[in-house]
C-alpha cells in the first residue's frame, strides 16, 4: 500500500518537544570541512587557471562530526565514537567537539592515521575547487578493539545509534556488522547512512537512509519513480533484514518503505544554496524524532522539513529547534488544541519559531477557574492584537494561595484543556508561581494583554515587555465582568 497523505502536525511537534531528553551514539568517519571564500579577477600567468584571492575561511565538522553537531544544535546529547589522526585536522575536530560541550572519551587519535579533510574554495558563493586530503584505511586490530570497547561502554546510556559511513575506513572490514549485532543484542535501534554498493555489511540494521542515487547503486540499476523506489527498497529489506528504508529524493522529498507499506513525503519548494551535509542533518533529525516516540512516517516528515532548511544555508550547516519548528508550521500547519498545552521550555521554542516566521506573539494570563463571557471576550480581544496568543495559566497550588483552600473549582488539567480548545488561544502554559513574571521573561512576547480594569503600572511583566521593545495593551471588558475580582488580586496579576 502506497500513501501520500502527510501526517497531522500534533505528533511532529510532540516529538520535537522531547528532543532534549534523547542521547544518540554516533559512530563513523569524522571529517574536517574547510571553506575558503574569495574573488577571481584574473587568470594566472603561469597556467590558464583562475587566481582566487582569499577573503576569509572557516572550518566545520563534516561527516559523522556534522551529525553530532546537528544533534547538539537540536538540543539533544550526542556521544561520538571514532578514530582520527593525531594531526592538525584531528586536533581541530577535538577542539570543535569540546566547544559543543560534547564528550570526547570515545574519540581516539592515532599517529598512524590521517584525519580526512575537505577544503572547498568558492568565489562569489560558487564553488570552484574542492581539495581532499585523506587516506582510506580500515582500522587495525588495536584500533578496532578500542572502538568496540568505547562503543559498548557508551551504548547503555544511548537511546538510539547512528552509523555514519563516509567510506573512509572506520566502518570497513566488518566493523559495521559487529556494531549492529551489539545493538540488536542490547535492543537498541540503529540507523545507517550508507556508502558504497554492498549493503550486506549493514544487515540487521533497523533502517538505512540512502539517497535515490545510492539506492539505485545498491540494487544495480537506476531508480526514479515512486514504484521503482518502493521496489528497490523492498529488495534491500528482503535481502538484508532492514525493518524499513528511508530514501531521500532531493527536490521530490522522501520515501519511507516497509515490507507492506510505503509513504511518500513531498518536500517544500525553496531555493537551494548548498547540499553539503544535508544528509547528516536528515539522519540526525530522523534519529531524534524516532527516539522521541515518533513513528517512522512522522520522523521522516520531521527530517524532511529539516533537510529543506539546511539546503537553504551555505556550507556544512546545522539546524536549530526553532528553525525546524518553523519549517513544520510552513509544511504541516499549527498544532491542534489538545497539543497546545506546553511546558515553559517548549513554549519558548514555539514562540521563537513563530517570531522566526515573522508572526507577532501576544501573552495574557490568569486563573480562569470559572470560565465566563468576560474571559472569552478578553481572550478574543487579545488574539485580535497578535498573530499567536499564549495564555499563562496559574497552577492549582498557585490558585489556592491566591483565592483560598476552596479553589480552584476545576483543576489545572481541565482548565488548560478548555482554554486550549478556544479558537483565540494558540498555546497554554501552566506556571507555579503567584505571578507570570518568570514565564514572561522566558517568552518575551511582543504584546502583553490585560483587561482595562488594570493600569499599565499594575500589569505584571509590563516593564519586561516594554524594555524588550514590546507593548502592553489594555482591552475593554464585557460590562459587569471584571477579570480581576478584587484590587488585591490585581497586583498579583491574577484573573478569576
Amino acid at each position: 500500500m502506497i500513501k501520500h497523505n502527510p501526517p497531522s502536525p500534533e505528533p511532529l511537534h510532540r516529538a520535537i518537544a522531547r528532543f532534549g531528553g534523547v542521547t544518540v551514539l554516533v559512530v563513523g568517519d569524522l571529517i574536517l570541512d574547510r571553506f575558503v571564500n574569495g574573488v577571481i579577477e584574473r587568470i594566472s600567468p603561469e597556467a590558464p587557471i583562475p587566481v582566487l584571492h582569499g577573503r576569509g575561511e572557516s572550518s566545520a565538522m563534516g561527516g559523522a562530526g556534522n551529525v553530532v553537531a546537528n544533534i547538539v544544535s537540536l538540543g539533544a546529547r550526542a556521544i561520538p565514537v571514532s578514530v582520527i589522526g593525531a594531526d592538525t585536522a584531528g586536533d581541530s575536530l577535538v577542539r570543535m567537539l569540546g566547544e559543543l560541550a560534547t564528550e570526547t572519551a570515545g574519540l581516539a587519535q592515532q599517529r598512524g592515521r590521517m584525519t580526512s579533510s575537505k577544503s572547498r574554495f568558492s568565489a562569489l558563493n560558487q564553488q570552484v575547487l574542492r581539495f581532499d586530503e585523506e587516506e582510506i584505511k580500515p582500522l587495525d586490530e588495536a584500533e578496532r578493539a578500542g572502538l568496540i570497547r568505547h562503543f559498548r561502554a557508551a551504548l547503555a546510556g544511548a537511546d538510539i545509534v547512528i552509523l555514519s559511513d563516509y567510506g573512509k575506513g572506520i566502518l570497513l572490514d566488518g566493523v559495521a556488522a559487529e556494531l549492529i549485532a551489539i545493538c540488536r543484542e542490547a535492543g537498541k535501534p540503529v540507523l545507517v547512512d550508507p556508502k558504497g554498493r554492498d549493503y550486506a555489511r549493514y544487515a540487521g540494521a533497523t533502517a538505512i537512509t540512502p539517497n535515490r542515487k545510492e539506492l539505485g547503486e545498491a540494487v544495480g540499476h537506476a531508480v526514479f519513480g515512486d514504484d521503482e523506489i518502493v521496489s528497490a527498497a523492498r529488495e534491500l529489506i528482503s535481502a538484508h533484514g532492514f525493518e524499513f528504508v528511508v530514501a531521500t529524493r532531493s527536490e521530490k522529498g522522501m520515501s519511507v518503505v516497509g515490507p507492506d507499506e510505503a509513504h511518500h513525503i513531498a518536500t517544500q519548494a525553496r531555493e537551494v544554496f548548498d547540499v553539503s551535509g544535508a544528509g547528516d542533518t536528515v539522519i540526525a533529525t530522523f534519529a531524534l524524532a524516532l527516539a522521541s516516540g515518533a513513528d517512522p512516517i512522522a520522523a521522516a516528515s520531521i527530517a524532511n522539513a529539516a533537510g529543506g532548511v539546511v539546503v537553504g544555508k551555505r556550507g556544512t550547516a546545522r539546524l536549530t529547534v526553532e528553525e525546524l519548528t518553523g519549517a513544520l508550521f510552513r509544511s504541516h500547519g499549527p498544532i491542534a488544541h489538545k497539543d497546545a498545552i506546553l511546558d515553559a521550555v517548549s513554549a519558548a521554542r514555539m514562540v521563537a519559531a513563530w517570531k522566526e516566521e515573522g508572526l507577532s506573539v501576544g501573552f495574557t494570563n490568569g486563573c480562569f477557574d470559572i470560565l465566563h463571557a468576560g474571559h472569552v471576550s478578553l481572550l478574543h480581544a487579545a488574539r485580535s492584537q497578535c498573530d499567536r496568543l499564549v495564555l499563562g495559566l496559574n497552577s492549582d497550588a498557585s490558585v489556592r494561595r491566591l483565592k483560598g483552600p476552596g479553589r480552584p473549582v476545576n483543576d489545572q488539567h481541565d482548565r488548560a484543556c478548555v482554554l486550549a480548545a478556544l479558537a483565540s488561544v494558540d498555546a497554554v502554559v501552566v506556571f507555579e508561581e503567584d505571578t507570570p513574571l518568570a514565564l514572561i521573561e522566558a517568552l518575551l512576547p511582543d504584546i502583553l494583554v490585560k483587561g482595562a480594569d488594570y493600569t499599565i503600572d499594575t500589569v505584571v511583566g509590563a516593564d519586561v515587555v516594554q524594555k524588550a521593545g514590546g507593548r502592553v495593551v489594555l482591552v475593554d471588558l464585557v460590562a459587569g465582568k471584571s477579570t480581576t475580582g478584587t484590587i488585591g488580586k490585581l497586583r498579583a496579576g491574577s484573573t478569576n
